[in-house]
């Protein structure tokens, strides 16, 4: 009879086996090719950067996930595969690790289809693909929570040691990995209280705590920055009511149907706990879960929408998966008793989440097909960040060929354009005057470490200056801000170039100067401000039968504006009187420093019936004194035939 049970376990396993190895695979197959495809993200940028300067933990993380993304890039540097390498190799074995889990509460049976159901939670599918810490970070947490669990039944040393070193390397990952070893005190604390005496526990707990040296390194000496950054300042802590939908978003990006299922595995074990007290392991994995995902909803409403995102309480979902099988066939039971279809409805479950994760991948890999793809979406709806990297990489190393005898001092907009010339091994040691994203990021303390902020350009004194902005990233206020400060550290300073990617969607500035041979010296003049302008008719929206009239005004700080043209979808169709008087707008905005005030209104008139009906996108091009142009003012307007 054993033999009988063992051989349709097998039989039953083998099946699971070879539709999970299959899924695997796909996944796989589709996350290699976009990680060769699609350049580094500004956060994988970050951690590459890191591990060329090692150190036991940085600004806003401990060391694991830069460690990771060097030791992958030292296979084939500039490689985005190679930097992923290891996360991808740690994704895949989630499903690996799901099973090992779940071994010693259910059968193999059951254990499989857990892993399964790993890769049908779109974002645990997803993972592997960017060089980010969520792989090591959940990796390091179930091994640590199989480890706690098989010590706690069996009291064998090796088990200790494994979940100590995990959770110490967890804790090395990040400062959200908090929550498992918090959760492993506290079901300790509640279950197990004479587990404060055994020889094993305590040298587990010993090990552990070795995870918090990095943390401690980086924050004693700085009067605990980082983590007050990361727990407190980049927060607001005020009520916002778009909070309280981090549930519901949390079950449209799991998918409704698998959130449901995911919740009904949580009742179960609650259950299954309740009536067998004596049987506290499964109460474990509930207090591995559930504080991943009620501390995040819980803190939504008071904390930044920016910084709360989307997959941190991922890690919450795993510890359910294990009994989530059962969960199922209940669903199936239910469902029988209802519907004619119910093994179609029951398997819809998790094919919906697997086909979650497949367009999850879709949804990102969509940015390296841009050419493709911008015909059909239209222009500004696909991200470019992890896209188009390459070219400027290409550009800028063209540009410093040809336009500079020697390596120029290099300075960016903001650090992970610094971070991509570096990875491109074009402009080693690039500076960075980004005081907007990296201070958000907690970033920017890591390049003032690191002697790449603004400040330690001026110790390049009377050195070639090659400036570069994203002018995409920018609006105009913030550009005018950087070229002030730019114009603050530079002798002299102007524009030599421009590179425009993907139909304008992302866009760079290229400035030659000249580091201030002394500090305090006088700002660049002229300074490259960028132009502005308002187009005071049409107005966006307007319905135009038989003329299209144009008129505005449009001024550039120190440098002047040439010459203004009409664009009608992004082609130059007019071009207009430029030079009128517009006193009130001198006046009103304080424009002294132009060469052509107060002269700076413009007009046009163009017969509209020459265009095809239909809505239009309406624009200007400014052209500067130097050549440079830059389009403004898109909207909107209604050709219809008088």
């Amino acid at each position: 009879m054993r033999d009988q049970a063992e051989q349709t376990e097998a039989t039953e396993f083998l099946p699971d086996a070879g539709l999970l190895a299959a899924a695997c695979g796909l996944l796989l197959i589709v996350k290699v090719w976009l990680a060769a495809r699609l350049d580094l993200h500004s956060d994988e940028i970050f951690y590459w950067l890191a591990s060329t300067m090692p150190a036991p933990a940085y600004s806003d993380l401990p060391f694991v996930t830069a460690l990771l993304a060097g030791l992958g890039s030292a296979l084939d540097p500039g490689n985005p595969l190679a930097t992923r390498a290891l996360f991808l190799a740690g994704g895949s074995c989630l499903p690996a690790v799901v099973y090992w889990v779940s071994l010693p509460f259910t059968g193999r049976g059951d254990a499989l289809q857990a892993a399964f159901l790993s890769i049908c939670i779109p974002l645990g599918g997803f993972l592997g693909l960017l060089a980010v810490p969520d792989v090591p970070m959940l990796l390091c947490g179930l091994i640590g929570l199989g480890f706690l669990d098989r010590a706690l039944r069996t009291d064998s040393i090796g088990h200790w040691l494994g979940a100590g070193a995990f959770m110490a390397l967890g804790l090395c990952t990040h400062y959200r990995f908090i929550l498992f070893p918090a959760a492993a005190i506290l079901y300790l604390l509640l279950h197990r209280r004479g587990i404060w005496r055994n020889g094993g526990f305590r040298l587990a707990a010993g090990i552990a705590a070795l995870g918090l040296l990095p943390i401690l390194w980086a924050n004693l000496p700085g009067d605990m920055g980082s983590a007050g950054f990361y727990f407190i300042e980049r927060h607001p802590w005020q009520f916002n009511m778009e909070g309280l939908l981090q549930v519901p978003t949390q079950a449209l990006l799991v998918t409704p149907p698998l959130y449901a299922l995911l919740l009904g595995s949580a009742w179960l074990m609650f259950r299954k706990h309740t009536h067998r007290r004596r049987d506290t392991h499964v109460n474990l994995l509930l207090w591995f879960a559930l504080p991943h995902l009620l501390v995040y909803a819980l803190l939504a409403p008071w904390s930044d929408a920016n910084s709360t995102t989307e997959h941190w309480p991922l890690p919450g979902y795993f510890p359910l998966l294990v009994f989530a099988p059962e969960a199922l066939r209940r669903t199936h039971a239910w469902l029988a008793r209802r519907l004619m279809g119910a093994a179609l409805a029951t398997a819809a479950i998790p094919a919906i989440g697997f086909a979650g994760a497949l367009l999850a991948l879709a949804g990102i890999g969509s940015q390296s097909w841009q050419t493709q793809l911008r015909p059909f979406v239209g222009a500004g709806v696909l991200s470019e960040k992890m896209a188009g990297w390459g070219a400027f990489a290409e550009h800028t190393g063209q540009l410093l060929r040809e336009d500079f005898a020697g390596q120029p001092v290099t300075v960016t907009d903001n650090y992970y354009t610094a971070a991509q010339l570096q990875y491109a091994d074009v402009a080693a040691g690039a500076y960075t005057l980004d005081m907007d994203k990296a201070v958000r990021d907690g970033r920017f303390r890591q390049f003032e470490l690191w002697g790449r902020t603004g400040d330690f350009v001026r110790r390049r004194p009377d050195e070639p200056m090659l400036f570069i902005t994203e002018d995409s990233a920018l609006n105009v206020g913030q550009k005018r801000e950087l070229m002030s400060r730019a114009c603050a550290l530079a002798d002299t300073l102007e524009q030599i170039d421009q590179l425009s990617l993907f139909g304008g969607d992302k866009r760079f500035g290229f400035y030659r100067g000249r580091v201030s041979a002394e500090i305090g010296a006088p700002a660049a003049s002229p300074c490259p401000y960028p132009p502005q302008a308002w187009i005071d008719q049409p107005a966006p929206g307007a319905i135009l039968s038989e003329t299209i009239a144009v008129s505005g005004w449009a001024y550039n700080e120190d440098l002047g504006v040439d010459r203004v043209l009409l664009l009608l979808d992004g082609a130059v169709v007019a071009e207009t009187e430029y030079g009128l008087p517009r006193p009130d707008v001198v006046e009103a905005g304080d424009f002294r420093t132009d060469p052509n005030q107060p002269k700076l209104g413009f007009r046009a008139e163009i017969d509209a019936t020459a265009f095809a009906s239909g809505r239009r996108e309406l624009s200007i091009r400014i052209i500067d004194s130097r050549g440079f142009a830059t389009d403004y003012g898109r909207r909107e307007v209604l050709l219809t035939k008088p």
